[in-house]
Order: structure tokens, then C-alpha cells, then sequence
């Protein structure tokens, strides 16, 4: 029996792939979307272009993706940019005190919609596992793989991103279910 394949490599049918003009497409059609996803991890508007450009690059120039994955491998090619980017590692030094940062990085996201606003007062790791884990809904081990981390941070990362999110909608004077209907609002916005 030779279980040998030889046509391994070549698509059965050319029209099951996204092409470049497919992603190009894409982009442009959830520009507003997977600019979010790049801004929310970087949090930074600069990064998050950067990240939005090198994600479309990757895309049209790597498509040997089927039709139906195509935006999810869109919003890939945009996490792999921004985590080479940002390199976002557990401080669990970190962990153990209060960051005065916080405060100051609310401050910056001034402008911003609350729930985004509070997003970006997180710090690099903790923003990176919420948005990860949280908004986008990837497994534990699937952010420990992206992260290069154990699974333990990942959990310990989004505890901390909520207790923190739950100190700031308190400091605002926001209830839980202002801030639950806030961060569905942003995720369903993308």
C-alpha cells in the first residue's frame, strides 16, 4: 500500500483559498475592527497601525488559507504582530505591589471610550491575556503558547486585569453591569 501523496502541497480546488485580493478585501471591510484588535493590545495608536500593516502584509503575502478561516487568520497575523512588537512577559514582581502607572495611563487614554480607556491602563502582559483571553476568547493554552508562558500566568494575568478593570469601574463610579455591557459593546465591536 503506498500511502505516499504527491499532490500534498497543491490546492484540490483553487477556489476553497483566500487569494490577496480576498484579504485585501477583508482589511478594508473590518478596517475599523482589526485596527481595535491591534490598538487594544499595543496600546498605542502608532504600534497599532504598525501592527494593522504588517498583519495586511502577512496575509496577502501568506494565503494559502481557506476562505472561511480567512479572517481569523487576519486577526492572527495581527496578534503575532503585536506580540513581536510589544514582547509582553509576566512581572510577577509586578504582581505583588500596586502600579502608580495605572493611574497615569488612564489618564493618556483620556477621550477614549471608557471600556477601551480601561483596557489600556493595563500593563503590556495583563492588557495582552485580557484581550487574549477575555475579549477574543482563546484558550488558556493557546495564550500560553502565544505568550511563551506557563498556563499559571495566564490565569494569574487575567485575574489581575479584572480585579484592576473592577478597582477602575469602582473608582468611576461604574457598576458591574455598566462595565459588562461596556467591554460586550467593545468586543462585539470588533
Amino acid at each position: 500500500m503506498n500511502l505516499s501523496c504527491t499532490n500534498r502541497g497543491k490546492p484540490s480546488i483553487a477556489g476553497d483559498y483566500a487569494t490577496s485580493d480576498d484579504f485585501r478585501k477583508l482589511f478594508t471591510e473590518d478596517m475599523e475592527g482589526l485596527h481595535l484588535l491591534a490598538y487594544l493590545l499595543t496600546g498605542d495608536q502608532e504600534k497599532a497601525e504598525q501592527c494593522f500593516v504588517a498583519g495586511f502584509e502577512d496575509s496577502v503575502n501568506n494565503n494559502h488559507i481557506f476562505k472561511e478561516w480567512a479572517h481569523s487568520w487576519a486577526q492572527r497575523t495581527i496578534v503575532q504582530s503585536a506580540i513581536r512588537m510589544m514582547a509582553p512577559r509576566p512581572d510577577h514582581a509586578a504582581w505583588a505591589r500596586v502600579s502608580p502607572d495605572r493611574d497615569a495611563r488612564l489618564q493618556n487614554a483620556q477621550g477614549e471610550h471608557p471600556a477601551i480607556a480601561t483596557v489600556l491602563a493595563l500593563e503590556d502582559f495583563e492588557r495582552f491575556v485580557f484581550v487574549l483571553s477575555v475579549l477574543e476568547r482563546y484558550s488558556d493554552q493557546d495564550c500560553s503558547i502565544l505568550l511563551s508562558c506557563s498556563r499559571e500566568d495566564v490565569r494569574a494575568a487575567r485575574i489581575r486585569a479584572l480585579q484592576q478593570i473592577s478597582e477602575i469601574d469602582h473608582k468611576n463610579g461604574e457598576s458591574e453591569d455598566d462595565s459588562t455591557i461596556s467591554f460586550r459593546a467593545v468586543s462585539q465591536g470588533r
